[in-house]
């Protein structure tokens, strides 16, 4: 092997030639201007480290939902055990040397209590012809810390109110129900969309409908617009001042009024002036539904919208199987009152079914109707 004529600094020996081959000596480099201020290969692993990691690591996690603290944010990752954050935490954190080359690394963690994970990290590569590995073990600290959404939650923080109630009635379990899942579903979409300022604070089931509580403006109008679109009715919004922002400025919470229809799907009701009672089957837009007389699609008039003047007679939930005891003609037939089983003589609508043994029927002061049996 030829000799380059150059001494290590340190130990004084002379310096095999092999600048091609030597990180630091590759032709026009500096160390190659300066050859002795290059180590030779003992002393340069004498103080060669192959990997740069970390004492310890801290992971700040949520306790509440279990996000991460990554920069200066949260980020939610969906996680239950954090051996996988921690392994990724401790490969971001870790540095190699810039001279290895084929460099290969394996990690093994090791769970010593609840809040920390032992990482035993192996690296391999090859320096200056030479292979070396390399063992470091880096503690991993879970921090359970409240993020800002859970604090938020916790304090009850709000800027809207989606103020659920019925026209002249109360809205009924399934309709308060249908609610909750609708503005649950509208925070989960935008969740979905890495939205951490979507969340609800406050549901709350009042004597007149629902009241809910929720983050931002933006949730309640899409809450307040989905609730329309599903349940029918409409809504409207109002402001009210609650504070001041650092600079004077106004801040505002603003309550969305759902108002549903008067009716819904289900009732018979009877218009006023009009060919006889309705079962209702649809109030999104104009009311919609069916004469229960003669089985004819009903709509009320533009004027009249989703709320026509009628009166209730009662809902499809009301009615009772009656015996069908004889069809006298194309718009008749006779049934038993299932009250007092006298056989009386009732409107046939088109969707009865002629052939059936008995139907259900609605009795109310306008007398017995004959309800659809695939409503």
């Amino acid at each position: 092997m030829s000799r380059s004529g150059a001494f290590c600094p340190r130990c004084g020996d002379e310096i095999p030639e092999r600048p091609a081959e030597r990180p630091g000596l590759e032709e026009g480099g500096p160390a190659q201007q300066d050859h002795d201020r290059v180590l030779c290969d003992a002393c340069y692993f004498d103080e060669f480290d192959l990997v740069d990691a970390p004492e310890r690591i801290e992971v700040r996690v949520c306790s509440q939902c279990g996000a991460v603290h990554r920069g200066n944010r949260w980020v939610d990752v969906g996680a239950e055990d954090y051996t996988d954050i921690a392994v990724e935490e401790v490969s971001e954190a870790l540095g190699v040397h810039v001279d290895a080359q084929s460099v290969a690394w394996q990690v093994a963690p090791e769970q010593v209590d609840k809040n920390t994970i032992r990482m035993h990290a192996e690296f391999s590569g090859v320096i200056r012809e030479t292979p070396v590995t390399e063992e470091v073990v880096v503690p991993v600290k879970i921090s359970r810390q409240t993020c800002q959404r859970c604090g938020k939650i916790a304090g009850g923080s709000y800027a809207t109110v989606i103020q659920l109630r019925g026209d002249e009635r109360t809205p009924s379990d399934d309709e308060v129900d249908r609610a909750k899942d609708i503005a649950n579903d509208v925070v989960a979409e935008m969740e979905a969309t890495g939205d951490r300022e979507a969340f609800i604070s406050e549901m709350k089931t009042v004597p007149d409908g629902l009241n809910v509580k929720a983050s931002t403006t933006k949730i309640g109008h899409k809450i307040a617009k989905r609730l329309v679109e599903e349940l029918g009715g409409s809504f409207s919004d109002s402001e009210t001042l609650v504070t001041e922002d650092e600079d004077g400025n106004g801040v505002y919470r603003v309550t969305y009024a759902v108002r549903l229809p008067r009716y819904r799907p289900g009732e018979v009701i009877d218009p006023e002036g009009d060919e006889g009672p309705v079962l209702v089957r649809s109030v999104r837009g104009n009311l919609k539904g069916i004469r229960v007389r003669t089985g004819e699609d009903y709509e009320a008039s533009f004027e009249d919208g989703d709320a026509p003047e009628a009166t209730r007679l009662g809902t499809r939930e009301d009615a009772e199987r009656a015996t069908l005891v004889t069809v006298e003609d194309d718009h008749a037939v006779q049934v038993l009152d299932p009250e007092t089983f006298e056989a009386k003589t009732v409107p046939r609508p088109d969707y009865m079914d002629a052939e059936a043994d008995e139907v259900p029927v609605l009795k109310s002061r306008e007398g017995l109707h004959v309800l659809p049996d695939d409503e």
